[in-house]
């Protein structure tokens, strides 16, 4: 109909379908990520990508190949089944083993009534194989022209499938080159293609990098810790979980950029986040470093009550009070001082809970620093 009537080869529809797919997947796929964010899920990004891509892509070559199965031109959608297994490989670098591709292709075989026929064994191995190939090169490209491997790959192996597609189905000679060449053109879109979508969310979870981190410390920052703790307020009342924050905050730090400069006081704060964050990450990543003001941070301790943040809370403390920082010739000491608390029936918002941390925080302050106030 698009060439009787509006007069737009099949091709130029073909590729616009193409895109769609892609497109669509990219949507879903940012839309499954960011509920699994939301809701917590000790699920990671590659997780979600893989097992949705497997499946994404197995409804569609299923669904395209049974409008034409049995029929003496089902062979006509296997250019859209090659670029699907493509952008699994390549672009997703989704790693099949042989033990779960080997089932796959076996059960499309017998959906698809070619499962008696020598060429389509042939036509599966070469599937099989071309798979591994996008796979390996992914993982091994070429350093300066990543895209020379990628269509050297396409062009050999999407040949080899044709052919024996030729054989199977008798097509003529002009037919093969025609399917072939289309196939390479879809390639060359899909990657021109892939690679702009995958610019566009590069650049986009820079950017949520960014809004989200210090650029000083590259700790967690304010905007962070905000949002974190709206959610594990709530699930801590609402669950009955534990839940501790610690604050501290460099005592006297308008001294050091005083006497030493802004950038010496730089380095203090730096390493006061280096030294923090190795201390966590000794002990449970669950727990999370904000700088939430100028020389103040938050420690926040998912699961914890008042009691059981202490092992880690006295680390910090004395890891702390006993850097040196060099800047230049000198040597430059300082002191934390710290207020912790744990989540109260009394707190009805966030802000109340954290205010009751800042004022053991005020507290040590007040009474000497350099110590730690736990109520």
């Amino acid at each position: 109909m698009t060439w009787s009537v509006w007069h737009v080869s099949p091709v130029i529809t073909s590729i616009f379908f193409i895109l769609g797919v892609f497109t669509l997947y990219q949507v879903v796929f940012d839309w499954l990520k960011t509920v699994v964010h939301e809701k917590k899920m000790s699920i990671s990004d590659n997780t979600v990508k893989s097992l949705f891509g497997v499946i994404y892509m197995l409804v569609f070559i299923f669904t395209m190949q049974s409008t034409i199965v049995g029929k003496s031109i089902s062979w006509e959608f296997m250019n859209f089944i090659v670029i699907a297994l493509i952008f699994c490989a390549y672009f997703l670098n989704i790693r099949v083993p042989i033990y779960f591709f080997v089932p796959i292709i076996l059960v499309y075989m017998v959906f698809n009534h070619s499962i008696g026929y020598w060429e389509s064994w042939c036509h599966a191995l070469t599937i099989m194989l071309s798979y591994w190939s996008f796979n390996y090169i992914q993982k091994h490209p070429t350093k300066s022209h990543p895209f020379i491997g990628y269509i050297i790959v396409g062009i050999i192996w999407g040949g080899i499938m044709w052919y024996f597609v030729a054989l199977k189905f008798s097509l003529t000679m002009s037919v093969f080159l025609q399917e072939w060449g289309y196939l390479v053109i879809f390639e060359v879109l899909l990657y021109s293609y892939v690679r702009m979508l995958l610019h566009e969310s590069e650049l986009k979870g820079h950017l949520e990098a960014f809004a989200n981190h210090d650029a000083l410390t590259k700790s967690e920052n304010y905007a962070a810790y905000s949002s974190e703790i709206k959610y594990l307020f709530a699930n801590s009342l609402r669950n009955n979980l534990g839940l501790s924050m610690m604050m501290f905050d460099i005592d006297h730090f308008k001294h050091v950029n005083d006497t030493y400069g802004h950038l010496a006081g730089d380095k203090v704060l730096q390493k006061a986040v280096s030294t923090t964050q190795t201390v966590i990450d000794d002990n449970d990543p669950k727990v999370k470093l904000y700088r939430t003001g100028g020389e103040e941070f938050n420690v926040v301790f998912p699961g914890y009550d008042l009691p059981a943040t202490e092992p880690i809370v006295s680390q910090i403390f004395n890891a702390l009070n006993h850097l040196t920082v060099r800047n230049k010739d000198q040597e430059i000491s300082f002191t934390v001082s710290m207020g912790v608390s744990g989540i109260s029936s009394t707190d009805k918002t966030p802000d109340d809970f954290y205010n009751r941390v800042d004022d053991n925080l005020y507290h040590s302050k007040k009474n000497g620093r350099m110590q730690i106030t736990a109520i």
